[in-house]
């Protein structure tokens, strides 16, 4: 197919790119061969796992209604829908992958602080989602044959046996995918978020059919006043914001590969408010369903499924949360570092070897330890988190407030060209509204508006870029 104009409207360059800022992963992408299809199959991938799926219960734990659940992740999804358009415009009118879109704004090598930050986050949460798919795996494996059992008695660095068994198994299978480069994480992830809905489909169906089709959509396990039930409701929102902020910034590593900009939006509209509330509507429905037949809400799919006490649907359930868990950790946490490594060292470092880096990597900060510690998990990876809405702002009001859309796509690549080493007006703006998004995530004080740190993240530096660029205009 061919491809679609690579920049907006600017002077043509016939500077040479340099090479410590350029290899074919990083160029503009000459195939567009993503359909609407094939990034709505993305959002499927993406959405449909354990994290999710346990987000989603336990808002209705918390106290929220299936219908408040609903509505509340609606709004969400349709604010993430509209992002997603904003930077997914950048890549697919760009060519580029992240960390180069980075450089428009932040530099040709300041862009490194983006992707650095964008690619640690991605690496740990690699290491943790393929541990915490081992761990739903490892019960199933003992409901399957619990003759197993021994292997469990005995560990090596914090691990048992079949624990290291099956996360090291789901971790090879993953690897072997991903050396093989973007076209096959289309096709991977086109067939396995659909067959993720069929299982949970068919888990809905059963736990309803056992609870007699009586599962009300207005009640919930706790009673909550009413302005308690907004403060969820708006908590909700601002939760499922945070949690897709990270996809959100670097969606231009997959709309760089879509033909047209009506492509990228379809495929949007399908997987983020269709499909994504869809599946969360689908996770609360399960639990309402669990708490009417056991007698307490499930909030964990595989123990669901492990009361089955059916071989082969056991058996089908861990294929499926395998699915699951390689589907998000490609998406959200493998192509990321990927490229982003790939930007530090373009000449030595490919995107197949920036992916092992980063695989590698995730299975030497032993997962299973980091995700035990409540520190690191909240005030490590949190703080991280905290730190991507700045940069989000910072990039989408440089493009289309300060630049207008003309970007000089070969320039990018340019050391000393039209776009300087380092942006400072970009690390002013970035590192006090950073810090101020960090303090409302972690400081307990501000706990009522930790969940609104990402948008507050945001729209302050978004705010503050702004004004400083144009002050030196």
């Amino acid at each position: 197919m061919t491809a679609a104009p690579l920049t907006e409207p600017s002077q043509e360059t016939t500077t040479p790119p340099d090479p410590r800022l350029w290899n074919k992963d990083l160029a503009p992408a000459k195939d567009r061969r993503w359909k609407v299809y094939d990034i709505f199959a993305l959002w499927m991938s993406d959405v449909h796992n354990l994290g999710n799926y346990t987000f989603a219960a336990g808002l209705f734990v918390l106290g929220l209604s299936a219908w408040q659940v609903f509505t509340a992740l609606l709004f969400g999804f349709i604010v993430i829908y509209a992002g997603m358009n904003l930077m997914g415009r950048i890549g697919q009118r760009t060519g580029v992958p992240f960390p180069v879109v980075a450089r428009i704004s932040f530099g040709t090598f300041g862009a490194n602080l983006p992707a650095l930050i964008r690619a640690v986050i991605a690496i740990f949460w690699y290491g943790i989602q393929t541990y915490l798919a081992s761990v739903a795996i490892t019960l199933l494996v003992l409901a399957i044959d619990p003759g197993l059992k021994p292997l469990t008695e005995h560990g090596f660095l914090g691990l048992h046996a079949l624990g290291w068994i099956c996360f090291v198994a789901l971790w090879a299978v993953q690897a072997l995918i991903l050396t093989r480069g973007m076209e096959s994480v289309r096709k991977f992830q086109d067939w396995c978020g659909p067959a993720i809905w069929v299982v949970m489909i068919a888990l809905a169906v059963w736990i309803l059919a056992a609870g007699h089709w009586n599962i009300s959509f207005t009640s919930s396990p706790k009673q909550l006043s009413t302005g308690e039930q907004i403060r969820q409701w708006f908590g909700a929102a601002g939760l499922i914001l945070a949690t897709y902020g990270t996809l959100m910034l670097n969606f231009c590593d997959f709309s760089r590969f879509a033909p047209d900009q009506k492509t990228v939006k379809r495929g949007n509209f399908w997987g983020l408010p269709i499909n994504s509330t869809a599946f969360a509507l689908l996770s609360v429905i399960v639990t309402a369903g669990s708490m009417q037949v056991f007698g307490e809400a499930i909030t964990d799919p595989a123990e669901l499924l492990a009361k089955v006490h059916n071989t082969p649907v056991l058996i089908l359930g861990a294929l499926t949360f395998a699915i699951a868990t390689m589907g998000v950790n490609i998406v959200a946490n493998f192509v990321s570092p990927a490229y982003d490594l790939a930007n530090i060292w373009p000449k030595r470092i490919t995107f197949t070897i920036g992916g092992m880096i980063s695989a590698v990597a995730a299975l030497c900060v032993l997962p299973w330890k980091l995700y035990s510690s409540p520190a690191v998990v909240n005030y490590f990876l949190g703080g991280l988190g905290a730190f991507l809405g700045p940069l989000f702002g910072i990039m989408i009001v440089d493009y289309y407030l300060i630049r207008r859309g003309k970007v000089d796509v070969a320039q990018l690549f340019v050391d000393g060209g039209s776009y300087p080493r380092v942006n400072p007006r970009a690390l002013v703006t970035f590192f006090p509204t950073a810090a101020l998004a960090a303090v409302i995530a972690l400081v307990p004080y501000f706990a009522p508006a930790a969940p609104y740190s990402w948008f507050i993240g945001t729209a302050s530096s978004a705010l503050l870029y702004y004004a400083v660029s144009r002050k030196h205009r």
